[in-house]
């Protein structure tokens, strides 16, 4: 299983935290019961902590009247809204809601220009809460295709989520399935979408980055 560059920090501090801890109770308490309930417990902490940097290799063909998922998680929004940041007009939302179970790599959901990128401090609302969009912590980058289609990804923070890590650099060309960031802790991503464009899940589905197809043009 491959672990994201995210992670390596991460697991080896809680490898070490975890190690010493076990280490304490051996030489300090005399319960064999304690012991081996602490070696269990923090066992599956542990592997809880690799499994959610786990990083599956995706690998995607780009198709220009494709959109892909960004993320693995949920559909949790579909609706016409007015976009206040960027388009300032209609847009179709999507939003996937990604638990701390989910794969939280963020990929590129067409090939492009990044054209746009900006970052913004915020609230830690529940990451399903109406108003997470505006008011939470988010990067919002946007990618213009070579036909001028124009589609804006959000990577939104949640009440646990307090780090959003984003590689969108304005100007760069992007592919496709590529990385665009990593969401620590769960949390959900935006697509906002041109009005025209032929939607293909629903609200409910179970959606993966990579694999799932949003849109068509």
């Amino acid at each position: 299983m491959k672990i994201h560059r995210e992670g390596i920090v991460i697991i080896l501090f809680v490898l070490l935290l975890i190690t010493s801890l076990n280490l304490v109770i051996y030489w300090f308490v005399n319960s064999t019961f304690i012991q081996s309930l602490l070696i269990i417990v923090s066992t599956v902490f542990f592997l809880l902590v690799v499994w959610f940097f786990r990083s599956p290799v995706r690998n995607v063909i780009p198709e220009e009247t494709v959109i892909l998922c960004p993320a693995d998680g949920k559909v949790v929004v579909i609706e016409e809204v007015i976009e206040k940041e960027y388009f300032k007009d209609k847009r179709i939302q999507v939003s996937v809601f990604m638990s701390p179970l989910n794969v939280h790599v963020n990929r590129y959901p067409i090939s492009g220009t990044v054209s746009y990128y900006k970052y913004h401090p915020g609230k830690y609302l529940v990451a399903w809460h109406p108003k997470s969009s505006e008011l939470n912590e988010r990067s919002t980058v946007l990618i213009r295709d070579d036909q001028g289609r124009e589609i804006l990804t959000r990577q939104i923070a949640g009440a646990v989520a307090r780090r959003i890590v984003t590689y969108a650099v304005e100007g760069e060309q992007v592919i496709q399935g590529g990385e665009l960031g990593f969401i620590k802790f769960g949390s959900r991503v935006d697509l906002f979408l041109p009005p025209d464009t032929k939607i293909l899940v629903k609200v409910g589905d179970k959606v993966s980055g990579n694999r799932t197809v949003i849109g068509k043009f």
